[in-house]
């Protein structure tokens, strides 16, 4: 029987954080449309290879991370949960914080949907601050 988290995406980045510790390449977890848009922004800004959902294995859709290859090192140093269920944190577009002098990124959900803490400045959106990554 398995525990069901109170909080997927601090869940999601436990298990890369593991994955990175034992130098595993790859690491699959349940799916959800969160913890799918948040890989698609690792992706895009170069942090993990590759993302897959992979098929129905009894009934649950399971989210597959490529976190590097084989023979490389994984590009995250650190991914830390910034709002959590208990204390949510939320931002003005004016007041996101920069990771690392811009080394690292903040995923922050807006109302357009989720997105990088640069792309939300852009665009003048403020919003949760979901996590940051460097």
């Amino acid at each position: 029987m398995g525990m069901v988290s109170t909080d997927p995406v601090a869940d999601m980045l436990t298990r890369i954080r593991n994955a990175i510790a034992v130098r595993k390449h790859e690491v699959v977890m349940p799916h959800s449309n969160l913890k799918e848009a948040v890989a698609k922004i690792l992706k895009n800004s170069n942090f993990i290879n590759d993302l897959a959902v992979e098929g129905k294995v009894a009934g649950f859709k399971s989210l597959k991370l490529v976190l590097n290859t084989e023979d490389s090192n994984a590009r995250i140093t650190e991914i830390a949960r910034l709002s959590t269920p208990g204390r949510r944190v939320y931002t003005s577009a004016t007041e996101i914080p920069v990771v690392k002098r811009g080394r690292g990124i903040i995923i922050v959900s807006t109302s357009k949907g989720m997105m990088t803490g640069m792309e939300a400045k852009n665009q003048h959106l403020g919003g949760e601050l979901i996590c940051k990554v460097y």
